[in-house]
């Protein structure tokens, strides 16, 4: 296992207003809005998800890095966990041309408004059990996904991402350090389920066999 840094190449760009995201609106009632993974989610109000984001290129820099990292080429098979709309796929395809590229999602909605290039790529499940073969990938990510489970779906998904990989794997979970970080995460999630330190993810890892790599998210 290694601590890698991929998503945190975007992640920190990005400036953040924690005390609005909780003053404007009434928290819970756009999380119970959000949690419904929908259109409000995907392509509605930054208040209740992404805010109508559109592919703009800025996972390319991920998928390079991952593709560096990892010693991709084409012809292997890489699965994306949580694809979303697919954006990263994309990316993966662009920057190896002949790498086969696989998404699990489980929004209706992100499958059916994926981006056209990999739609055909997806499948409809949850983390907790992937439809695919033992040992099928040669790179599985899942990127801010996760901590969207329960304890026991989370404990299954870690079991499912080492099965299926022959290779390489990666996940990118939010966390926090100290109450600052805590309090600024409750602040700005929707959807979590859990709320862990990075000693509370190690032990996540270590009961589910997770041997892959990871990074945390902080809202610092």
């Amino acid at each position: 296992m290694a601590y890698r840094e991929f998503v945190s190449l975007i992640h920190k760009s990005t400036k953040r207003d924690y005390l609005q995201r909780v003053n404007e609106v009434d928290k819970a009632e756009v999380s119970e809005i959000a949690i419904k993974f929908d259109k409000d989610y995907w392509d509605g109000s930054r208040l209740t998800g992404y805010g109508g984001y559109k592919y703009d290129g800025r996972w390319r820099k991920v998928a390079d890095a991952m593709i560096s990292t990892y010693g991709i080429k084409p012809g292997m098979r890489i699965l994306d966990v949580g694809a979303g709309k697919g954006f990263l796929l994309h990316d993966f395809a662009e920057a190896c041309p002949g790498v086969e590229v696989h998404g699990l999602e489980y929004s209706q909605y992100a499958i059916e408004h994926a981006m056209e290039s990999v739609k055909d790529r997806f499948v409809s499940g949850t983390a907790a059990k992937l439809p695919y073969p033992d040992k099928y990938f040669d790179l599985v990510v899942s990127i801010n996904t996760l901590h969207n489970l329960f304890n026991y779906d989370l404990h299954d998904a870690l079991k499912e991402m080492e099965r299926v990989s022959r290779g390489a794997k990666y996940l990118c979970v939010e966390g926090y350090r100290n109450e600052r970080e805590k309090m600024n995460l409750m602040y700005w999630q929707m959807t979590c389920r859990i709320f862990h330190t990075p000693q509370e993810w190690a032990f996540d890892f270590a009961q589910a066999g997770y041997t892959g790599d990871y990074e945390f998210i902080y809202f610092e």
